[in-house]
Formats: C-alpha cells, structure tokens, sequence
C-alpha cells in the first residue's frame, strides 16, 4: 500500500526543492503507475502512481515530456520516462 507515511516522505522531498516531473504536465487523476493484479485492476484502470521521476529546479526548463507507458505490460507496474533536452 501507498500509506499516509510514504506520502508524506514524498511531499517533504518536493517540499526540498524537487519537482514531479509527471505533474508538471500532467496535473488530472486518473494516470497510474501499479495495479493490482486482482479484480481486473488494470483493465478497470484502478491503481496507484507510485513511480516516480523527480529533477531539480535546474532541470525544469529542460524537461520537455513526462509519460506513463500504461500499455507496456511485463508486471503490475509500467515504464515511466521523460524527455529533457
């Protein structure tokens, strides 16, 4: 589980100065990282982003793209990336 406690260590590391690279483009719900293999989770497009790729300030106007490959399967979880340039 995500739990209240890894969520909080995430919003101190953005609170550090880092950005969500995802979020940066990509500020609705609904895109998820992990599913659960039970109850046709990924079908039904029930999970989690808990992938992440985080940059620094210096980086930001260098990021050109972040994506979440949701139909590469292999696991419960899927490829993430971003492009900078």
């Amino acid at each position: 589980m995500f739990t209240p406690e890894e969520r909080k260590q995430i919003d101190l590391f953005l609170d550090l100065g880092f950005i969500d690279s995802f979020r940066k483009f990509n500020t609705e719900n609904g895109y998820y990282t992990w599913w659960p293999y039970m109850a046709n989770a990924r079908e039904r497009n029930i999970g989690w982003r808990i992938d992440y790729i985080f940059i620094c300030k210096p980086l930001k106007k260098k990021l050109k793209k972040a994506f979440i490959s949701k139909n590469v399967k292999g696991s419960d979880h899927c490829p993430i990336g971003i492009d900078i340039n």
